[in-house]
């Protein structure tokens, strides 16, 4: 069976709101979506980073609105934005002083395409429910969706105090970590009930509950998505670095997607000094692929070499394979509709070499230590040819090419969602 029938069939069914051109929830494709670093009083550098997000793959991005100058600069950003992409989606993401934004600059509440508020950061006591309303009343007015965000390092204090009383009282006490869980979800469900009571419809409201612990963020959308039908952002908050980080996002995520559960994902991963912020969206892009719910490019096998390998030869040529792959795909998404569905095996030996490559598109299998030196080709599980010498891999390549046009060539157009 299909398995992006499969998901489609178990996926968990929200209320969709529309975030800009995006539609996120109800039957539409999981969204991805990614944050600036820039300091967003920088017009330039943000726009930059905003355009090459979008470029990587992020369908939404994500802005820090956090000081005057900051709210002054919005509309001129998504200005320069769509003079260096195709229209993105900006959601602005507001903490202490959003209300104050938000009524003080129109125009950057006009601007934006989102808010993003987290309820234990709009102020405290009789202020916290004037704050949060003052937000609400500006996103009726701009008609701009909201997504209430509850992060577990800046929850409402009251409340978790609140219930950690009433915790301690109970005749079997819940552990930390489930009243944690449990407070993070009542905020984010009294605040959501409380925006509606102001006036906010449902399809205007997104929900996220975000953690740093994989089981905990686990438990926490396992219980949020079974007590409402809102449209759901996932994403293990304060990821870490490097593959410590890919590791922890992509478990947490993998559960809970392969659950149904989940309509925007963000793959927070902490980039070193100067290093390359859409990192995360190729992350972001590459967990749903392996879930086989959404196809981006075409997929490539490759075997992680042993000793039978002979040198370094099939990584060169994975690793070659893979490049014309990306580098390629802008032009193949609009020529060949479907490629990205192609599936692509590169074996190093005899040993798994045939059968991982007939069990795909188009396949090759190197020749191995003590092995002939030749490397037969496979086309939708048949030999189709065989290669030899030094031209192996453009050889390669260019039956790839050739496979391409004639199997997507003449595909009709999708239909965009």
């Amino acid at each position: 069976m299909n398995r992006e029938i499969t998901y489609g069939e178990n996926r968990r069914k929200s209320v969709e709101v529309g975030v800009g051109g995006v539609r996120i929830g109800g039957n539409a494709p999981i969204v991805i979506q990614s944050m600036t670093n820039t300091n967003t009083e920088d017009v330039e550098a943000t726009a930059r980073q905003i355009a090459a997000l979008a470029g990587a793959g992020s369908e939404l991005v994500r802005i820090t609105v956090n000081t005057p100058a900051a709210a002054l600069a919005v509309p001129e950003i998504v200005k320069r934005v769509a003079d260096l992409c195709e229209p993105v989606p900006i959601i602005g993401d507001f903490h202490y002083n959003g209300h104050k934004l938000l009524a003080e600059y129109p125009a950057c509440a006009r601007a934006l395409d989102k808010y993003r508020i987290n309820p234990g950061n709009v102020g405290a006591g009789e202020k916290h429910d004037g704050n949060f309303r003052r937000i609400i009343q500006a996103a009726i007015e701009h008609d701009k969706p909201v997504r209430i965000g509850v992060n577990w390092g800046s929850l409402d204090q009251e409340l978790l105090a609140r219930m950690m009383d009433e915790n301690s009282r109970a005749p079997q006490p819940h552990s930390i970590h489930e009243v944690m869980i449990e407070a993070m979800n009542r905020s984010a469900l009294e605040s959501a009930a409380a925006a509606e009571s102001y006036g906010l419809p449902k399809n205007r409201i997104i929900l996220s509950a975000k953690l740093s612990g994989v089981r905990d963020l686990v438990a926490a959308y396992r219980n949020l998505a079974g007590r409402c039908d809102y449209a759901l952002h996932l994403g293990l908050t304060e990821a870490g670095m490097g593959t410590k980080g890919v590791v922890a996002s992509s478990a947490a995520m993998a559960v809970i997607l392969e659950e149904g559960i989940g309509d925007t994902i963000r793959v927070s991963l902490t980039p070193p000094p100067g290093g390359d912020r859409t990192e995360e969206v190729l992350v972001a892009r590459r967990i749903l692929q392996a879930l086989d719910i959404r196809k981006f490019e075409p997929s490539v096998s490759a075997c992680p070499g042993c000793g039978r390998t002979s040198s370094a030869f099939f990584q060169e040529m994975a690793a070659r394979v893979e490049a014309h792959i990306s580098a390629n795909m802008p032009v193949w998404r609009q020529r060949y509709p479907g490629v990205e569905n192609l599936t692509v095996a590169v074996m190093g030996c005899v040993v798994n070499g045939p059968g991982e490559s007939k069990h795909v598109d188009l396949g090759i299998s190197l020749p191995g230590n003590g092995e002939d030196p030749l490397a037969p080709v496979y086309i939708d599980g048949k030999p189709a040819a065989t290669l030899r010498g030094e031209t192996i891999i453009p050889d390669f390549i260019g039956i790839m090419e050739k496979y391409i046009a004639s199997r997507y060539g003449n595909a009709r157009p999708c239909q965009s969602n």
